[in-house]
Order: C-alpha cells, then sequence, then structure tokens
C-alpha cells in the first residue's frame, strides 16, 4: 500500500483542490501540509478531519489493506 500522506496528496490532486486551501480547512501551514504528505501514517484525529474536509473514507482504505494481508 502507498503511505497514507500520498493517498491524500492524490485525492487532493483529483478533486483539483489547490494546497492553500486543505492547509486552511486544517488550520495549519502548507509547509505542514506538505510534510503530512511525506507520512505513512496519522494521528485517527487528523485523519478523521481530512476525511471530512475530502469527503473521502482513509479509514475505509486501511481497513481494506488490513482484510487483504
Amino acid at each position: 500500500m502507498k503511505p497514507l500522506g500520498e493517498l491524500i496528496k492524490e485525492e487532493l490532486v483529483q478533486q483539483e483542490r489547490p494546497i492553500t486551501w486543505f492547509a486552511n480547512k486544517l488550520c495549519m501551514d502548507r509547509s505542514n501540509v506538505y510534510r503530512l504528505f511525506l507520512k505513512n501514517s496519522l494521528d485517527t484525529d487528523l485523519l478523521m478531519r481530512i476525511s471530512k474536509i475530502l469527503h473521502k473514507n482513509f479509514f475505509e482504505i486501511l481497513s481494506q489493506e488490513l482484510s487483504e494481508r
């Protein structure tokens, strides 16, 4: 499976959302968003916020990966 941050970045690109929009929604600096894209894992609270902002259930993706193992 791809790193979680990479999946989030791909979804953001697919939705054609700018980094500044995403950073504002998360109440963080753009530089922190770029660091987020490099992470393999995230805090569940942050992942929940991201899932809600992007209307994409990243927990489901993780669950599918678990089921495939």
